[in-house]
């Protein structure tokens, strides 16, 4: 988990040779209609160097030449869309992530409400009439057009200056035609159901917006320092600098990144890594930011500032995630970008072929073109895929498991073929003891102190495992005089009065202590995936430990789950000899095996699976895993044990090193593609049946609006369900 390490997320800060980037949040920026009209309003302005957008986090990144152009041109120029733009800052990175209805216009709406009603009512009194509606009841729907129109107006004339057809210059035209055709009704009833549905769109994306600000308040927004003489003192984390020291109690949530320096606890670190179980810690364990501490009182030492945290990384990986286009996505943009222009155009000829060929009424084609314009309003069918996607990321992150963009979280419920690396994938990474076969009468326990003594003051990872053994099992070593190491060997010591030399097979041969006993157990076990170290006194050998890269226990049962997805073929990579490949592969369900691979031929291994399955995933956690990771479809990495190499490199990330994550992440990759698949053919299927009723005369504007409506809320909640645990 040390692994992880992020640069701090600057919202103002200089590129190189004198160029800026600054972040703006954007009010009203809701959807990628939205986004064409920023990118189309800034994009051609001298000075701006790049634009990204951040739908969920309403923001938007400009890189610029201050020379040419400045931040308040910048401003000026977003408000010419009718959207507002306000430099944006860390410290208030939590509050700029708007999860609330926004009051102007949700009082708009109510008014616009009001307004239809109070007309309905007025135009049944009865008095002087304008067109088919009295005075009163058309002032009362005047009011509720201006009060609807109050947000869309501005964005409407600011479309039409870039001679660009948008939904608001859609809505404009379609509610201006039925005031002229004197139906005040539905003029008012369509103008106030537009201004509910950006209502109720705002609300919908506010709720995907709402699963990345919970992370964000994850982590408390003040810490308890310490200063030098020993006093507490509450800080914001902000202003907390690393190397500084602070006090978390029994319950609390630790502010930031840090390591324990005193005291003891169990930690809930399920927040951020998705471990189901409390971890102990102890001094010198590493704690992070978001977590819970629950039965101790523990001071630590702070590692990271709080934009260098574990969990502000995680966060801006998936705010940088959001980004990154899926083929989903793609497609609905291309879509949308022919969609609505065809449907204006076939607007215009429903309205002028049916009176000039067959001289039919001017004024009820006019109004079956109306209703055709509003269907041709594209909103349910751009939010249903973003907002699925943003929430599908959010639900991973939620699982411990960082993916790096939409594509790649579809991309996983299509592959076909999966490749893992063994050592640190499928195994520990590290040696622990199996078995201790001790000789010549000699007891286990016996076997394993005198060894243990001779390795205690050791930092070989053998020598670790041996220590760690004899501590799990009770015992304590003695001490150990003119201890030697034998480099490629082994060591020896005098431990209790006696000398003993602990090494590998060639060390005893040398000594002649190796029996022929000795000689065939170690002969066997050392073609396998056994690494084989003996014990022996002067005289004689006394026994034989086998240590060996132990499987995880979860990784049969992670590879069952793996096939019973429809992955088709799952291939262990490694470099390791054919002997210990052949016996990992065998306890893993008999799966394929390639042995004594360079990292050249890992890659070459990815390339001839993808070749054979079409899209092909890889797993794994050393540097010389990263290049294969670069060459699969995609590229998932231990997050525990993986080095920055393969973090970099790969496109998801597991932030523990559980492998019964893998099934689950290809499980919800496939509900987020079906969710999406959902969304979009019922957008569709709501656009067909529509304009089937438009022609004929059987739908009316108020109806194709509520549909629309309707259609964006029902997609918007339908994505949102990814959320749910």
């Amino acid at each position: 988990m040390g692994q992880f390490e992020y640069g701090r997320a600057c919202v103002s800060a200089e590129v190189s040779h004198g160029v800026r980037r600054v972040t703006f949040h954007v009010q009203g920026l809701d959807c990628p209609d939205e986004v064409r009209e920023l990118r189309e309003a800034l994009g051609t302005l001298d000075g701006i160097v790049d634009l990204s957008f951040q739908i969920m986090q309403a923001t938007m990144t400009v890189t610029f030449d201050p020379r040419r152009i400045t931040v308040e041109q910048i401003v000026e120029r977003v408000a010419t869309t009718g959207m507002t733009a306000t430099p944006a800052d860390d410290s208030d990175r939590r509050s700029r992530i708007a999860t609330r209805l926004p009051r102007g216009p949700l009082v708009m709406t109510l008014i616009a409400a009001a307004g239809t009603i109070a007309g309905l009512i007025l135009s049944r009194l009865g008095g002087p009439g304008f067109y088919h509606t009295t005075l009163p009841a058309a002032a009362a729907y005047l009011l509720a057009i201006a009060a609807a129109w109050r947000y869309v107006g501005p964005r409407a004339l600011a479309a039409l200056r870039r001679l660009r057809a948008d939904m608001n210059v859609l809505m404009t035209i379609a509610v201006a035609g039925a005031i002229g055709l004197g139906e005040w009704f539905e003029a008012a009833t369509v103008a106030f159901l537009f201004a509910l549905s950006n209502l109720l769109e705002t609300w919908s994306v506010s709720k995907a917006r709402a699963a990345i600000a919970a992370l964000m308040d994850l982590a408390p927004p003040t810490a308890r320092v310490l200063d030098s003489a020993g006093r507490e003192q509450e800080l914001p984390v902000e202003q907390v600098t690393p190397g500084s020291r602070i006090v978390i109690r029994p319950g609390e949530k630790i502010p930031l990144d840090g390591v324990v320096e005193q005291g003891a606890t169990s930690v809930d670190q399920s927040p951020i890594t998705g471990e189901s179980t409390p971890i102990e810690k102890n001094a010198g364990d590493e704690v992070f930011a978001g977590t819970i501490n629950h039965d101790g009182a523990i001071v630590v030492r702070v590692t990271h500032a709080a934009g260098e945290t574990v969990l502000a990384g995680i966060v801006r990986l998936i705010e940088q995630a959001q980004q990154q286009r899926s083929r989903s996505e793609q497609f609905v943009e291309r879509f949308a970008r022919w969609y609505t222009p065809a449907a204006v155009i076939g607007a215009v000829l429903l309205c002028v072929v049916p009176p000039l060929l067959f001289g039919a009424a001017w004024g009820t084609w006019f109004y079956r073109s109306l209703v055709l314009l509003v269907i041709a309003c594209p909103c349910a069918l751009v939010i249903s895929t973003p907002v699925s996607i943003v929430s599908g990321l959010a639900a991973a992150a939620r699982h411990g498991v960082l993916v790096k963009g939409g594509e790649f979280l579809e991309a996983i419920g299509r592959i076909r073929a999966l490749a893992l690396d063994k050592t640190g994938t499928l195994t520990y990474g590290r040696p622990v003891v199996e078995e201790v076969l001790p000789v010549n009468h000699v007891e286990p326990d016996e076997l394993l102190r005198v060894a243990a003594a001779l390795e205690q003051r050791s930092e070989h990872p053998i020598a670790s495992a041996i220590v760690n053994h004899a501590a799990a099992r009770g015992i304590r070593p003695p001490a150990c005089e003119g201890f030697q190491a034998i480099r490629g060997k082994g060591a020896v010591g005098v431990v209790d009065g006696t000398e003993y030399l602990l090494g590998n097979h060639r060390l005893l041969e040398e000594r002649g202590l190796c029996s022929e006993h000795i000689h065939r157990t170690m002969l066997e076990h050392e073609d396998c995936h056994h690494i084989a170290v003996a014990l022996a006194s002067r005289e004689r050998p006394l026994g034989v430990i086998l240590l060996a890269d132990a499987l995880r226990p979860e990784a049969p049962q992670a590879i069952a789950e793996l096939r019973r997805t429809g992955i088709r073929q799952i291939v262990m990579l490694t470099g390791d000899n054919e002997g210990t490949a052949r016996a990992i592969a065998k306890q893993c369900g008999g799966i394929e095996y390639r042995a004594e691979l360079l990292p050249a031929d890992k890659v070459a291994a990815v390339r001839e699976l993808a070749e054979r399955f079409g899209e092909v995933a890889m797993v794994g956690d050393g540097i010389n895993d990263a290049p294969a990771l670069a060459a699969a479809t995609v590229g998932i990495a231990m997050g525990v044990q993986g080095t920055d190499a393969a973090l970099e490199t790969a496109d998801v990330a597991l932030m523990t090193d559980e492998l019964p994550r893998l099934p689950w992440l290809v499980r919800h990759s496939r509900r987020t593609r079906a969710t999406i698949v959902q969304n979009i053919a019922f957008s569709l299927a709501v656009k067909a049946v529509f304009v089937a009723l438009a022609i004929p005369g059987l739908a009316n504007l108020w109806m194709a609006i509520a549909a629309d409506t309707g259609a964006s809320l029902l997609v918007t909640l339908n994505g949102l369900r990814l959320l749910r645990k």
